[in-house]
């Protein structure tokens, strides 16, 4: 390749890079700007509602300290229908179930990260710098598949909530499709509870005796999600 070829090529590269950020921005800016947030600072940027619940670099939060984060993002939404279901503390975070007290249904799974470097695409937002106790929506079928509260419906982080379509996969069958998934991909563990959101399942699984991790099962298509960023589990407190 000639050096004109190369030039070209990297800002494209660079191009490429800064729209994405551009467009995960704005949709985050969108976000936050619509929350009942009522923090020291107003959520219209993504650093700014971080450092709501930033500790000093290097500190490794309790999982009390979880329980007063994710009660401080509870009370952030003005939501009385809300509550905490669980918490569970793994390796790399706390993993929060919050759940609608009239129904019984998950609302939304939301994340505490024990410490992460938040720089964003590019480079961007937090600048690279290391954060502990940062709170927020856990990727993958708690934003794609949430029908009420996720992406799909709209109604992640205070935006306004959609009547959620009936799944046609009951709890029953999801545990069959999770247990069906770990016997392929991995031998021994076992299938424990599952928690149903408005989309999908989420299910804790064990290995030799012992909570291990979760996968989500789509309750319209049968699709599994593993979820591979929590790594190993530690404890959990329950509040129902």
């Amino acid at each position: 390749m000639n050096s004109k070829a190369l030039a070209f090529l990297l800002i494209a590269i660079g191009l490429g890079s800064l729209a994405a950020e551009l467009v995960y921005a704005t949709y985050v800016a969108t976000v936050y700007s619509n929350s009942s947030w009522q923090g020291q600072n107003p959520p219209g940027m993504m650093e700014q509602w971080y450092q709501q619940y930033q500790t000093q670099s290097g500190t490794v939060i309790t999982i009390e300290q979880a329980k007063t984060i994710a009660d401080q993002y509870l009370a952030s939404t003005r939501n009385p229908d809300l509550a905490v279901k669980e918490i569970m503390e793994f390796q790399n975070n706390f993993y929060i179930v919050y759940y609608e007290k009239s129904t019984g249904i998950g609302a939304f799974e939301m994340l505490i990260w024990k410490q992460s470097s938040f720089s964003g695409m590019g480079g961007g937002m937090m600048g690279g710098r290391l954060v502990t106790g940062v709170i927020m929506p856990e990727p993958g079928p708690n934003m794609v598949w949430n029908t009420k509260y996720g992406m799909m419906g709209q109604g992640m982080m205070g935006l306004r909530y959609q009547v959620a379509s009936p799944m046609t996969i009951g709890k029953d069958r999801a545990l069959q499709i999770a247990q069906s998934y770990l016997d392929s991909n991995l031998s021994g563990a076992k299938v424990e509870g599952a928690t149903q959101f408005y989309g999908y399942y989420t299910i804790d699984y064990s290995v030799n005796g012992k909570i291990a991790g979760m996968l989500s099962v789509n309750g319209q298509t049968g699709e599994v999600w593993y979820h591979s960023w929590h790594g190993a589990f530690i404890q959990e407190i329950e509040f129902t």
